[in-house]
């Protein structure tokens, strides 16, 4: 029979009961360095893509196991991934050149085949949705369901697609099918998101436009932790179906929830109008949906490691922090002081004041 023993310092005596039998190891003796917890290549909760103890923040407290496997992780170390860890010393140049490369030969494809109203197929897969019906509503909605079916349907198919194709071809087709239907998605939006019927403004309100650009600023730190690693992101490295345990997953264990309903909040309170309204609704849907299935899908290939990093972590942000079940380090603050969140910092400032650039190349396209 397998014994495991946590431990988080050295053996204390155990006092032997009278009565009892003395327990004792056969050879090979056991080995007295104790082996990290995340180092089990074995171990049942960790499975075939089990995470290595660099993942783990060095902060940690150091915890040992002995024997197989064991649930009751303590808090102090973490079982899923040190998230925006990025080690510059680690970084090569030939891969960062790849990746410009590679975005610059994407974004031009985009042009050509989708934006490009006389070459690509943008205006008409708009064309044929708005065909649907006459109300911009709809044709909003419809544009988020239909994003929502193949992004989701293409993420439900991963496992067996990476076994079909391998990680980077399915990289690519994942990305190939959703950017050009987000894309439209984005641009219609920008293009009527003052059609519809309004239903209130509160734009002369002199606080809230400050309240609200404040609360899309904090939304775009949690609707991408993705790019934690944008060498991934375009297939340079192999792409991995991470399970995050620290920064922004101590608030909420689905970011990009919680940031598109913060986003959606910002812009409909704004804009005040039904297709705001019909854009929010969709949106959100589909990330409720997401939040679900990723929950699955992380149950699924990572078994036990993601019932520990689920029993202290929450949906609703800061809940399992206030029910005490998951406990923030004195120093988390410098989970937040790396490069992707700065990176993601500077991105969404620059969008913010790029937004007459966005509206006017939107509206160029006349979708």
């Amino acid at each position: 029979m397998a014994t495991s023993i946590l431990l988080s310092s050295s053996f204390s005596p155990i006092p032997r009961i009278p009565g009892c039998p003395k327990f004792t190891f056969s050879t090979p003796k056991l080995n007295r360095i104790a082996t990290p917890i995340n180092s089990y290549s074995n171990r049942s909760f960790l499975k075939s893509t089990q995470l290595s103890p660099s993942t783990c923040s060095t902060k940690c407290r150091r915890v040992f196991v002995l024997g197989e496997s064991d649930t009751s992780v303590s808090n102090d170390v973490l079982v899923g991934e040190d998230s925006a860890n990025f080690d510059l010393a680690k970084q090569k140049i030939t891969s960062w050149i790849y990746f410009t490369g590679v975005l610059g030969v994407v974004l031009f494809i985009l042009d050509i085949a989708w934006l490009d109203n006389s070459t690509g197929f943008g205006k008409v897969f708009i064309d044929s949705v708005s065909s649907v019906s006459d109300s911009p509503e709809v044709v909003m909605f419809l544009l988020t369901v239909i994003f929502a079916i193949v992004h989701s349907g293409l993420a439900n198919l991963r496992d067996p697609g990476e076994k079909l194709i391998g990680e980077r071809a399915f990289r690519v087709l994942f990305a190939g099918t959703s950017l050009p239907l987000a894309v439209s998605t984005i641009v219609y939006f920008i293009n009527h998101r003052y059609d519809g019927v309004q239903l209130w403004q509160l734009q002369s309100v002199p606080w809230l436009h400050h309240l609200l650009w404040v609360t899309n600023f904090i939304s775009f730190l949690f609707l991408y932790p993705s790019t934690f690693n944008l060498l991934e992101v375009a297939a340079v490295d192999k792409p991995k179906m991470h399970l995050w345990e620290s920064g922004i997953m101590r608030i909420t264990r689905h970011p990009q929830l919680v940031g598109q309903v913060m986003w959606c909040i910002a812009h409909t309170v704004w804009i005040g109008n039904s297709v705001a309204v019909a854009a929010s609704v969709g949106l959100i849907g589909h990330h409720l949906f997401g939040a679900w299935n990723g929950d699955r899908r992380l149950k699924i290939r990572y078994g036990e490691a993601f019932d520990t990093v689920k029993s202290r972590t929450s949906v609703i942000p800061f809940a399992a922090i206030l029910d005490g079940r998951q406990k923030l380090p004195k120093d988390y603050y410098k989970e937040f002081i790396r490069l992707p969140y700065l990176a993601i910092t500077g991105l969404t400032l620059g969008a913010y004041f790029a937004h007459p650039l966005m509206q006017a190349a939107s509206f160029r396209l006349h979708w």
